[in-house]
């Protein structure tokens, strides 16, 4: 297929305009006679209202804003000690103490661990780290 052989789809012809007062558009070219939009380059901005206040000035503003980053699900240590062996998040999720397996864990240093386990999470703190490594145990970091 080459460019000399496509077919126009265009329905209707380009109006010709200002081409004498037979034609149906001549004179004024359909733009109605002097103001504003009648002048070359003439018309108004996208939502000017003649000077009343336009409506996005009228309308309330909306405060702050919604952030598109995942806050991070917080499960303290005192919260690790029902489990044994190795924790993942989809074991944190069958005990109900995150409510996403998809969304971001942090491991926070609050209360005890009494006894060693290797936890898989997406960000932990530096106190908790140390109480898991001191009962024995191991924390990876999911990336």
């Amino acid at each position: 297929m080459k460019l000399n052989n496509l077919t126009s789809i265009s329905k209707d012809e380009k109006k010709r305009v200002g081409r004498g007062t037979g034609s149906g558009k001549g004179k004024t070219s359909g733009r109605g006679t002097k103001g504003q939009n009648s002048r070359t380059g003439g018309g108004v901005r996208v939502g000017f209202e003649g000077g009343q206040t336009p409506l996005t000035q009228r309308l309330p503003k909306l405060k702050g804003f919604k952030s598109r980053k995942p806050k991070n699900q917080p499960v303290n240590l005192k919260d690790l000690n029902v489990f044994t062996g190795k924790v993942t998040k989809e074991k944190l999720l069958e005990k109900g103490l995150i409510k996403s397996a998809k969304g971001p864990v942090k491991l926070l240093g609050q209360g005890g661990l009494e006894k060693a386990i290797d936890i898989s999470v997406d960000a932990v703190s530096k106190s908790a780290e140390a109480e898991v490594i001191k009962k024995g145990g191991k924390v990876t970091i999911i990336k």
